[in-house]
């Protein structure tokens, strides 16, 4: 029987991949009050390196990322020396493993911030949107719009970030634009209301993400940088009253610039595809390659059969598995020959130790 092409070896830029399922990156809270990986991580990441590619979870450049209680940060040495930890039990695994960098922006609450000051955002919009801290569940503070001073620092600040990751052993790097979330609050016009260079027009609009680009760049070659867009999802309270147009000239943009990936959430983020009928995913995947981009990530709710397909009809060069990979640390061997799934607690995604983390069976034959 012929291997189907999902589970066949890809080139990535510089790096050859086991195979072309990838592993979403996905928030746990399980990082330690210095917003460190701790051994729990490492063993979790270790255990799941036989996917293609592994896109560890959301981690804020800087402290003022930090939108949700215990996630991982890439901004001090004790986080790197963490990091550095996993990398290394994936790579002995024969895995591969990007970091996506982040920050939420105006996603968070004070509480979980330096000096309880208020989160940072384009424009000082609060968001109908909801947050985790020592508390529980709460409303996310009003935000603070950032002065142009304080951009430029933030690319810096990505920069940064970028050459931790690399000093603690990542293989990629993968830019979060996606999901209401800082630099996807700058695309969008529902939440960016500047009326400088970084506001008004699309290309106003666009230009944080794109000078984020540029300054990572610098560190990593454009092959092995990916960037994560979501152009129909309203998730954390973000929208646009023309996003074909808005995400056809931000992939149109990142494909000039050779990215290794352009990893598109299809749809709304967590629920239907179908979402929003004014965005022509076909389109967006179009224009990114046909400027220069080298490859497609497609995400949201794949199973076996939809990968497959995506993979054969070229709709896709990579596919990005989220919860299935959080029950099932040997997905791809599950996928690959037809063998049942675990089925994932949902009371366990965030938060915790090890059960719902590191305890879900492998496959025995």
């Amino acid at each position: 029987m012929t291997t189907h092409a999902l589970y066949n070896s890809y080139q990535l830029g510089n790096l050859t991949l086991n195979n072309r399922c990838v592993m979403a990156p996905l928030t746990r809270n399980r990082a330690n009050e210095k917003r460190e990986p701790v051994d729990l991580n490492v063993t979790y990441y270790e255990q799941r390196a036989t996917a293609g590619l592994i896109i560890a979870e959301a981690t804020q450049i800087c402290p003022v990322g930090q939108g949700y209680i215990s996630t991982p940060g890439i901004y001090s040495e004790g986080q790197i020396e963490g990091w550095r930890k996993v990398t290394d039990a994936v790579h002995k695994k024969n895995g591969k493993i990007c970091l996506q960098l982040w920050h939420v922006g105006r996603i968070s609450h004070s509480e979980l911030l330096p000096n309880n000051m208020p989160p940072q955002a384009p424009s000082a919009i609060r968001a109908k949107a909801k947050t985790f801290n020592s508390k529980g569940l709460v409303d996310v503070s009003e935000p603070k719009a950032l002065e142009i001073d304080e951009i430029k620092s933030l690319t810096k600040q990505y920069a940064q970030a970028t050459l931790n990751a690399q000093k603690a052993g990542f293989d990629m790097i993968e830019v979060h634009a996606a999901n209401g979330y800082l630099i996807d609050q700058f695309l969008r016009d529902k939440t960016n209301h500047r009326i400088d260079q970084y506001g008004g027009s699309i290309e106003n609009r666009a230009r944080f993400l794109l000078e984020v680009v540029d300054e990572i760049i610098k560190v990593y070659p454009a092959n092995l940088i990916g960037c994560r867009i979501s152009p129909a999802s309203t998730f954390n309270d973000i929208d646009d009253s023309d996003p074909q147009n808005l995400y056809s000239y931000v992939v149109t943009e990142l494909g000039k610039r050779k990215l290794a990936y352009l990893h598109i959430i299809e749809g709304e983020t967590g629920g239907p595809r179908d979402a929003n009928p004014k965005v022509n995913f076909a389109e967006l995947k179009k224009l990114f390659k046909t400027h220069g981009g080298m490859n497609i990530m497609t995400n949201n709710g794949y199973n076996k059969a939809m990968a497959e397909s995506a993979i054969e009809n070229n709709e896709a060069d990579l596919v990005a598995f989220g919860v299935p990979f959080l029950a099932n640390p040997d997905l791809v061997k599950r996928l690959e020959n037809n063998y049942p799934l675990n089925t994932p607690n949902q009371r366990t995604f965030y938060g915790g130790t090890e059960k719902g983390y590191i305890d879900y069976p492998f496959y025995s034959d």
